[in-house]
């Protein structure tokens, strides 16, 4: 990093800054990962200079042979990961993969159906604050309240209300849900409504990869997903169609009169539709991930995940603290603070004292607003990459348990981020601004 430094102090030493915060602290946010340096080298690489518009072997600009080449690396390897027929790797973000299914699949106005943001879907799946809530008409399912069903969605509900709005769309996929997707009882909704059926697997595409939870694949029409959390690639975005994935979406003829496959108006609605030309360093740079995400250490590395996650539940469970649905079939734990008489903002804030990075989340009818909540979200990817295992995610709930019993007590907050930075040192992760 010699050349920034000497260019650019004030931007070094934030990035310095950053590397130590990473290093020193516990990072449990559940969306957030940890890259290895060989997807890192990928990301800061001379393909950060070039225009690359259109697809491979169909450019708007020279000079793309090797950008082409990387690009197809990414899809094949991409393809191979997720067992689908066609990929588009170009989206900058699962926000704009989003955006480009809404684009080729519904019209303003048209109406969907997906989870409520606050029983933990996304913003991008019909919130009033988001384009998907301002174009289109948003009909929400949720997660049931009480009974043994509690903090799970009740397929037979979701079915009754596809029934009554009878959605263009329905999407699964959630940023707070614990529980794996029943997808085919999801195609048979989609199948008697006759509503296209789109899962945005963001936060579990490393899990689904890894064979661990159930695959969208052979029951969606598309697939979107983010290429960081679990997938441990750079932050961006990707759609994916599965294995025959054009014969049961059928073919469509647009205003031209040429009939496309869906393949081809999904990649035109990326572009032109959606963004210009592709960063073709990060499509480098997920083909590195990708790579890494085939090698069989990737499957024992998303059940570590997953068993640590569940260790976390227990151990919070064990402690008194309402785990929303009772445990986790992924990398997720959403706790409900409101008996424990403190507010997520206030968690989040004072773990954050500690070193210990989570986010405050919304729970399931949750009494607080979006900007204070009842709730945390916690996560196990990032730790898990730095090699932590059972042991320490209990050490780590026990820690967090500690702050929030008494979470203005500036003394233990102190003494508990100690304790934190004891416990990193034994799990190094960068150190490549200093060296």
């Amino acid at each position: 990093m010699s050349h920034l430094q000497q260019a650019d102090p004030q931007i070094f030493d934030v990035l310095q800054k950053e590397v130590d915060r990473q290093n020193e602290g516990l990072e449990l946010i559940a969306s957030e990962n940890f890259v290895s340096r060989a997807v890192m080298q990928a990301m800061g690489s001379p393909l950060t200079n070039k225009y690359a518009e259109g697809l491979p072997g169909k450019r708007y600009y020279g000079g793309c042979q090797y950008a082409d080449i990387a690009e197809n690396i990414a899809r094949d390897r991409a393809k191979e990961l997720f067992g689908c027929d066609w990929v588009n790797v170009q989206p900058h973000s699962g926000a704009s993969a989003n955006a480009a299914v809404y684009l080729t699949l519904m019209k303003p106005g048209d109406t969907f159906l997906g989870l409520n943001l606050a029983h933990g879907g996304h913003l991008t799946h019909g919130s009033p604050v988001n384009f998907s809530g301002m174009l289109y008409k948003s009909e929400y399912y949720g997660v049931e309240k009480d009974g043994p069903m509690a903090g799970r969605i009740d397929m037979d509900k979701v079915r009754d209300k596809a029934l009554e709005i009878r959605p263009k769309m329905i999407s699964i996929g959630a940023s707070a849900y614990t529980r794996d997707f029943d997808y085919a009882t999801f195609r048979s909704i989609a199948d008697e409504v006759g509503a296209f059926l789109w899962m945005d697997m963001a936060h579990t595409a490393g899990l689904i990869a890894a064979g661990l939870l159930n695959d969208p694949m052979p029951h969606c029409h598309i697939v979107s997903t983010t290429t960081h959390k679990t997938l441990r690639g750079p932050r961006s975005g990707m759609l994916l169609i599965g294995k025959d994935g054009e014969n049961t979406m059928g073919r469509v003829a647009p205003k031209s009169g040429r009939v496309k496959n869906w393949g081809e108006l999904f990649d035109s609605s990326v572009f032109p539709g959606m963004q210009g030309g592709p960063l073709m360093h990060v499509i480098a740079s997920k083909a590195v991930a990708f790579a890494e995400a085939l090698d069989d250490s990737f499957t024992t590395y998303g059940q570590d995940v997953i068993a640590n996650a569940s260790i976390m539940a227990d151990e919070f469970i064990d402690r008194g603290y309402n785990v929303v649905s009772g445990g986790t079939d992924n990398h997720v734990v959403l706790i409900d603070l409101r008996n424990k008489g403190i507010t997520g903002k206030t968690a989040e804030a004072a773990l954050e004292a500690a070193d210990i990075t989570v986010n405050k989340n919304m729970v399931p009818y949750d009494t607080e607003s979006p900007f204070v909540t009842s709730g945390i979200r916690v996560g196990t990817p990032a730790m898990t990459t730095r090699g932590m295992k059972g042991n320490e995610f209990k050490e780590i709930v026990a820690l967090i348990d500690r702050v929030l019993s008494d979470p203005h007590n500036e003394g233990n907050i102190t003494s508990v981020k100690g304790a934190i930075h004891e416990m990193t040192t034994h799990f190094p992760l960068y150190d490549f601004v200093t060296a």
